[in-house]
This record gives structure tokens, sequence and C-alpha cells, in this order.
């Protein structure tokens, strides 16, 4: 199995200290460095053969969304997962539209900082509960801001790009939270498949990331059966 090469970026050292302990001895996962700011996490990925950085938001000299964008730029094989303690909606927004991969809280438990980090290596996406549901909130909002009428199936625009009925199914899925894998088995086709489809829907509706996809869904009514 491939080793993930992983940078830690944190101005807060006891933070740093705290995810080194907690995986030092897990197999497969070697932690190459260590950044304090923005502009020093920059260099060290240009640097370092990393695979995934874990990205904390507000920094000195150069703040996460400013680094990972300039990542993103330079190095789009390294993917960005943010590390914070913030939930806003704003700095979700603003990591994912920089390149984030993947967007986790502080309080995770050591599982779940595994699971992200190996399934974004692995080209996936991952968002932590309370993400997602900030962030299908946030869509929901906008979205009741419309005015309610009897007819919701009429009301709704009907969407911009024709998509497939097995198009429709996996972003159903996507939106739901499930991994490629987990699609996969559901729909009996391959890992590979789901992430064609995936990248597919994104360049068809012209969005960067799943949170693109679970906007669109939720915009034009494509979650209910």
């Amino acid at each position: 199995m491939k080793t993930l090469n992983l940078l830690l970026v944190d101005d807060h050292k006891i933070i740093i200290n705290g995810i080194r302990s907690m995986l030092e001895d897990v197999p497969g996962i070697s932690i190459l460095g260590e950044a304090n700011n923005g502009r020093e996490a920059v260099e060290k990925a240009m640097e370092l053969p990393v695979d995934v950085v874990l990205m904390d938001i507000k920094m000195p000299q150069m703040n996460g969304i400013e680094a990972t964008e300039e990542i993103n730029v330079k190095k789009p094989d390294v993917k960005v997962i943010a590390l914070t303690m913030f939930d806003d909606d704003e700095y979700i927004t603003s990591m994912l539209q920089a390149g984030a991969r993947g967007y986790i809280l502080k309080n995770t438990g050591k599982q779940e900082l595994i699971s992200a980090l190996e399934r974004v290596s692995e080209g996936d996406t991952y968002f932590s509960r309370e993400v997602t549901t900030a962030v299908m909130n946030q869509f929901m909002s906008k979205a009741g801001t419309m005015e309610a009428a009897p007819n919701k199936a009429k009301q709704m625009a009907a969407p911009p790009i024709e998509l497939t009925t097995r198009e429709v199914e996996i972003l159903r899925h996507i939106a739901y939270e499930m991994t490629n894998q987990e699609i996969a088995d559901k729909l009996f086709i391959s890992p590979r498949t789901v992430h064609s489809h995936r990248r597919n829907l994104m360049q068809k509706i012209g969005v960067k990331n799943t949170a693109g996809l679970v906007r669109y869904a939720i915009q034009y009514g494509l979650l209910e059966e």
C-alpha cells in the first residue's frame, strides 16, 4: 500500500503535536513536515513530496484560504483538507472555492481523521457531518426565500443541464455523503465508473467541487424521489 505523505499546518504547536501523537503509529501515514503559517505551508508543499495538507484557516502572514488557493494553482496534485474550529458558512465556502478537497473540525476523532485522509488521498472528498449540514442549510435557506407554492414541482425551475437518469441517481448519492465505493456497491458498478461520473458531473454542471454538486441538486429539486 502506498504511503500517504502528510503536511501539518497550524499556528499552534500544541495542535500539531496532538495530531502527530494521534497519527504517528498509523500504518501507511507519514508526516513529512509541519508549518506554522500559510506562507510556510506553501513553501513546504512545494519542497516536499506531500500528498495531503491538513490546513488550519486563521494563521499569521498568510491564512489557510490563501495558502490553499496558491497550492491548488502551483501544485494541484497536492490535496488540502481544512482542519479548523470554524463551521461558519463563510469559511466553508471560501475554503471550497480555494480548492480544498475536505473540511473537518478540530473536535474530530482519530478514526474520522484517518478516514478523511485516506478518502481525499484517493481522489475522493470528505466533509464532516457538521460541515455538510451547514452547507445544506445554507442552500436550503436561500431556496426558502422563494415564495411557497402549492405545487412545488411546478414552481421549481427546470435544471438548465440535461442529466441522464444514472447521473441524477449518482448526484443524489453524492449529496447524501456516500463515498465512491459505497455508491459503487449500491449501484453494482465499479468505483472507477463512479469517479468518472463524479468528474463528468462537475464538468457538465460547471462546478469545482462536491459542494457545488450539492447546491445544484438542491436548487433544482433533484434530491426529491
